[in-house]
């Protein structure tokens, strides 16, 4: 099939700045924002973009489809993608197969029909969309686009139209389609744990940007700065000053001269001294009851605790931090056992591995320098 390549730039309608990649038989997830870019890179992908301004290369293996230098810019219907829309997009005066059928180029009656027992639609051939449920059209959107035998399969947020068994329904299918189709896969979606479950590798755009591209775990817990950090709904973002140590490791200073250091990793990318935006990962973060505070284990004060059944959204307010205030989601289970509520002190074990460190390179930081 070869790999999908997309290096594109654009000043309107949609300003892009944006590159990524994608393997056969890979799926990745742009994420971002609402205006951030993800569709219109899609249909940019699809040769469904008109802009005079549009330039840069897309490509499938040794295949060209798009080059702004070379004047080459194939239609639609060479580009051999298939594409799932959101809101199905199925005409609705024809029937299922009919549907399948009107997209398949030169598609066989014996593949068509393979689709339609693949994806559980044996049996609905004859059915018109308004007799299906929202789980079944999404399914026949996904067949004819699968109808195309496409070099590329083009998911734009295809799940967030129907409900949440409907939603798990298709992922499995979307799992089982990966594991016998060697296709590149791009998913649009603003769902992150979405992402997290589905992709691959996922890119995260902002203005028509690519901020950052990676595994969703690598993505999720280490943010190239403050605005990927931001996107990913990262809560526990903080300011405070790197200083190296031994090799390997540091400290961070968290807030007032004599507020807290916490010990932490070195990768070598940061200058001794340097002022830092810095965020916690919540799967390196335990919970213990009162008692002296540490390295890397802070008194807090239960400030608020929202139950969210099992879970619960919780309000900590650390010694000697004034203000600064760290939000987790904690076990309800644990925190009765440790009899917390607000206006209760516990402790907070933060591990070295659960602090993500960046350059702060903004006018905030210009002013925690100078202090």
């Amino acid at each position: 099939m070869g790999t999908l390549a997309v290096a594109l730039h654009n000043t309107t309608p949609m300003r892009l700045d944006a590159r990524f990649e994608c393997a056969p038989g890979e799926l990745v997830a742009l994420v971002g924002p609402s205006g951030s870019g993800k569709t219109s890179l899609l249909r940019a992908v699809a040769g469904l973009l008109k802009s005079k301004s549009l330039n840069g290369t897309i490509s499938v293996g040794e295949d060209l489809w798009f080059d702004s230098e070379r004047g080459l810019n194939l239609a639609p219907q060479q580009r051999q993608v298939g594409l799932v829309f959101q809101h199905y997009a199925l005409f609705p005066h024809l029937s299922a197969i009919e549907n399948v059928r009107i997209a398949a180029a030169g598609g066989t009656s014996e593949l068509i029909h393979s689709l339609f027992e693949r994806l559980g639609l044996a049996g609905l051939e004859q059915r018109r969309p308004a007799e299906l449920s929202g789980g079944q059209q999404q399914r026949v959107a996904l067949a004819r686009a699968l109808a195309r035998q496409p070099r590329v399969l083009l998911l734009d947020e295809p799940f967030s139209a129907v409900d949440a068994p409907a939603r798990q329904a298709l992922y499995r299918e979307l799992a089982g389609l990966r594991e016998s189709l060697s296709t590149p896969m791009v998913l649009v979606t603003h769902d992150l744990g979405e992402a997290r479950r589905l992709a691959d590798r996922v890119v995260i755009l902002d203005a028509g940007e690519t901020l950052q591209t990676g595994t969703p775990s690598h993505v999720f817990a280490s943010p190239r700065n403050a605005r990927v950090a931001e996107l990913v709904g990262i809560q526990n973002h903080f300011r405070g000053r790197f200083h190296k140590q031994e090799p390997g490791w540091g400290r961070l200073d968290w807030g007032p001269a004599d507020g807290v250091s916490l010990r932490v990793l070195d990768k070598n990318r940061i200058a001794d001294g340097a002022a830092v935006t810095w965020v916690i990962a919540g799967d390196h973060v335990e919970l213990l009851a009162d008692g002296p505070a540490q390295q890397n284990v802070l008194r807090c004060e239960m400030f608020e605790q929202l139950a969210l059944g099992e879970t619960s959204l919780c309000t900590l307010r650390p010694q000697g931090l004034g203000q600064e205030i760290v939000t987790l989601n904690l076990s309800t289970a644990q925190l009765r056992s440790l009899e917390a509520g607000p206006g209760r002190w516990l402790r907070l074990q933060i591990a070295p591995e659960a602090i993500h460190i960046m350059p702060q390179k903004d006018a905030a930081a210009r002013e925690l320098q100078a202090t």
